[in-house]
């Protein structure tokens, strides 16, 4: 059962705590990646036959086996990815940047570029559930920002297929390379590169502690998107909603998995003694009801906010949850209040399972807490920044002088030097 309390009775930085991940991931992964490292394609194969039960000939996927996985969907299927996919789109366009250039001093031209990263590693899970959300979330966006190519892995089962509603995805995205593999291995495979699967520059997309672990292991080597954890919502919410609805918000989250955490903030007692209800009504109706069970009973939070839903935003904010759902009237009167949240989802007409799959903004959110210093998955995440600079001569000899002083001032000698020396036999 859901745990309720008063305000104050759990420190707002523990409402998301959880203790997670096995002490050993760290070693299993790094024992992974160096094998991967030094042995390639054939570590790969080794771990797809123990992790997956799959034996995998050939990493690639054809495109005859997407066209298949096509042909296999539901057309009403296609036709829900294709209008989401649009959706994300028309948002992410919006986000994309352009290059500047400033010349507004004789002979000095300064500016920066923006370049799409050339090769992205696309990540989806497999396992418990399939994501082709997480296929036209992370792939559109790079594709909006003229990535170069954009390569996706995922697990095959045993059968040595990947999930054919991923492919789907994959096809209506763009994505240009599938290789079936997935787990730490492939997050190295793409970090290094292997036989098969090419190296890429950056990787973006959820997974497991062990595909987490990996990404922060080859950060450096290549970049990466964020160390995402289990899922979460907090849910602010009045005594003028339905716990019906409340306690189906909070599960669509719990299903996620076992450490997913559903918080409500309330400012009524009597609301949240009714939404625990709810959820004690509603849980062993899920066809996830044991991953539900064990999210509400061990990470779920009701905190009663002392009648006043403006201390109930006060909260979420000290929290920072990956998904806030306002369940208020009028919720752009409160809206310019929120100053922590991955994504904020307004009003009671607005489900967080809203932006998992269909209206546009991003799924793939900061966790932890960390929307206190991070941001939702954009097109951002896919270019970089190359700045230049151009002085005329007259415009270098202009402050050779104070360049000279500055680098004095930080005892590097050799820097004004080289500002100076270009003036001495002039």
């Amino acid at each position: 059962m859901i745990k309720i309390y008063n305000y104050g009775e759990v420190p707002n930085s523990e409402v998301f705590s959880r203790n997670d991940v096995a002490t050993d991931v760290e070693d299993i992964v790094a024992d992974i990646i160096k094998n991967v490292r030094q042995n390639g394609d054939k570590a790969l194969s080794e771990y797809s036959l123990k992790f997956d039960g799959a034996d995998i000939k050939c990493f690639r996927v054809s495109e005859e086996e997407v066209s298949e996985a096509v042909n296999s969907m539901p057309e009403e299927f296609i036709s829900i990815l294709k209008e989401a996919a649009e959706n994300i789109r028309a948002f992410h366009k919006n986000q994309v940047r352009t290059s500047f250039v400033i010349n507004d001093k004789d002979g000095v031209v300064i500016g920066q570029k923006v370049m799409p990263i050339e090769r992205i590693g696309l990540y989806v899970p497999g396992g418990t559930a399939a994501y082709p959300s997480s296929v036209l979330m992370n792939a559109i966006p790079a594709k909006i920002a003229g990535c170069g190519e954009v390569i996706m892995v995922s697990p095959p089962s045993s059968n040595g297929n990947i999930n054919p509603a991923v492919l789907t995805a994959a096809k209506i995205a763009g994505v240009d390379k599938i290789y079936k593999v997935g787990g730490a291995q492939a997050v190295a495979a793409l970090a290094y590169g292997t036989e098969s699967i090419p190296r890429v520059d950056k990787i973006v997309g959820p997974g497991n502690a062990f595909v987490a672990e990996a990404k922060k292991q080859v950060f450096g080597k290549v970049s990466i998107d964020m160390i995402a954890g289990p899922s979460e919502i907090l849910i602010v919410a009045d005594s003028t909603n339905s716990p019906k609805i409340i306690a189906a918000d909070l599960l669509s989250q719990a299903e996620h998995d076992k450490n997913a955490s559903a918080v409500l903030v309330t400012d009524s007692s009597e609301f949240a003694n009714l939404v625990s209800g709810e959820l004690e009504r509603q849980i062993p109706l899920l066809e996830r009801a044991e991953i539900a069970r064990a999210s509400i009973d061990n990470n779920g939070k009701i905190i009663v906010s002392e009648n006043d839903i403006l201390k109930a935003i006060d909260i979420a904010n000290e929290i920072a949850p990956e998904h806030l759902e306002l369940c208020v009237d009028n919720p752009f009167d409160y809206l310019d209040k929120v100053k922590h949240a991955g994504s904020v989802f307004m009003g009671k007409n607005c489900p967080e399972s809203l932006g998992d799959y269909f209206a546009g903004p991003n799924h793939t959110l900061p966790t932890g807490g960390t929307a206190r210093f991070s941001s939702p998955l954009s097109v951002d995440d896919f270019v970089k920044k190359t700045q230049y600079t151009y002085y005329s001569e007259d415009a270098l000899k202009n402050v050779a002088g104070k360049i000279k002083y500055f680098a004095d001032k930080e005892g590097l000698n050799a820097h004004g030097i080289s500002a100076v020396v270009r003036f001495e036999d002039k």
